[in-house]
């Protein structure tokens, strides 16, 4: 009988090495000489940990413990023998405090051509306030790099991330497909100039969930190629609100659609609801959009479409935008008014905006009802609409 027990824990041992939990190889930065001091440049570890990770051919997990860790670029480059990597983050990631380092760089961190990543925890402190400063005293800076960027990468999660003082945008996902974006907390200065909070562009399969955004720029800028992307349950402030756009920068541009934008709180913000586009020709559009369950608190423009940006007055001064913007739906959106014009369609007037809707809008202005401007818009509204509806 004395077989028995033994084939009992050969089995055991088979099951045990063919589960999951088994196969997923761990790789601790500390092993590669990262250092939790918060001096010590840990730039090679992060890159030798995941060098390793990528090159295993069984699910992966690189952990970054409790502490500090001072990093400068790494390039997290695919595509990996795996599609299953988990970094987990329980310390901070630190940039490096001279923006002389990466202000030129683009990117402090990129994950370039993966699949199946995930980013759980952690926090990221860009360190931008000195390159902030420098931008707002109008001497000649560098542009700044973003804090975080996936590009060109498919089902990828970020759960559970603070991002804190990038020197330029927060989170970018750039040409991704089936992407997951949870409980993520952005936060800068009001006055940090172009810190969006996420930016997407040229990506399909977006979700943004249970995040708070407060920064310089937008909460969410959503860029051209845009398309099937949901946001939920986001509180925004400050911030310069939730932007479609800028599109129509270029003549040739791919558009926005399949936009859903619900249950979110925007507070003291510059904008609430936003489409903004370049004043000059252009093949881009913004269509099929729902603004849905948003409550307004003190926001200088709560509902707008600009159609005639035109930073600085150059490029496009005496032209009209090429953006076609269509149904776009703005559905139970309450609160107040920071100024008296609380609705604002500002629409081409080669390409004027159609099948716009408002469903019970009721828009403030210190407790009276504000007002609502149109320029070459067409739509419909219905249930209770206040300010008037202009369309």
């Amino acid at each position: 009988m004395a077989v028995l027990p033994l084939l009992i824990a050969l089995l055991s041992i088979i099951f045990f090495a063919s589960s999951p939990l088994a196969k997923a190889a761990q790789y601790s930065v500390l092993s590669y000489g990262a250092m939790p001091d918060g001096k010590t440049d840990s730039t090679k570890a992060f890159a030798a940990a995941w060098s390793q990770a990528c090159a295993s051919t069984q699910p992966a997990t690189i952990s970054v413990p409790k502490g500090s860790f001072a990093l400068g670029q790494v390039r997290f480059q695919g595509p990996c023998k795996n599609n299953a990597i988990l970094v987990r983050i329980d310390g901070t990631l630190v940039a490096p405090s001279d923006y002389g380092v990466l202000g030129r760089a683009q990117n402090w961190l990129i994950f370039e051509h993966v699949n199946g990543v995930t980013i759980s925890g952690g926090t990221l402190d860009g360190q931008g306030a000195g390159l902030w400063s420098c931008k707002n005293s109008g001497k000649d800076c560098p542009s700044g790099a973003t804090s975080l960027e996936f590009s060109n990468s498919n089902n990828i999660a970020i759960t559970g991330l603070a991002s804190l003082n990038s020197q330029m945008f927060h989170i970018v996902i750039n040409a991704c497909q089936n992407v997951k974006v949870q409980g993520v907390r952005v936060s800068a200065a009001g006055d940090s100039p172009n810190t969006d909070g996420i930016h997407v562009q040229s990506s399909t399969g977006v979700t943004i969930l249970n995040s708070r955004i407060g920064t310089g720029d937008d909460c969410v800028s959503i860029g051209p190629g845009t398309s099937n992307l949901w946001i939920e349950n986001v509180a925004c402030g400050p911030g310069h609100g939730i932007s479609i756009g800028s599109l129509g920068k270029d003549s040739q541009e791919a558009g926005v659609q399949n936009v859903t934008v619900k249950t979110t709180t925007f507070t003291g913000t510059e904008n609430g609801v936003r489409i903004k586009t370049w004043g000059r020709p252009s093949s881009g559009f913004a269509r099929n959009i729902l603004f849905q369950h948003a409550v307004m608190t003190n926001v200088q423009n709560p509902i707008v479409i600009d159609q005639n940006y035109c930073p600085g007055e150059k490029g496009c001064p005496g032209q009209v935008s090429g953006v076609k913007i269509s149904d776009v739906t703005y559905q139970d959106i309450h609160g107040s008014s920071a100024t008296e014009l609380a609705v604002k369609f500002d629409c081409s007037k080669t390409n004027p905006c159609s099948g716009i809707k408002l469903e019970d809008v009721k828009l403030t202005y210190n407790n009276q009802p504000a007002e609502a401007s149109c320029s070459n818009a067409g739509g419909v509204a219905s249930g209770v609409v206040q300010p008037t509806s202009c369309l």
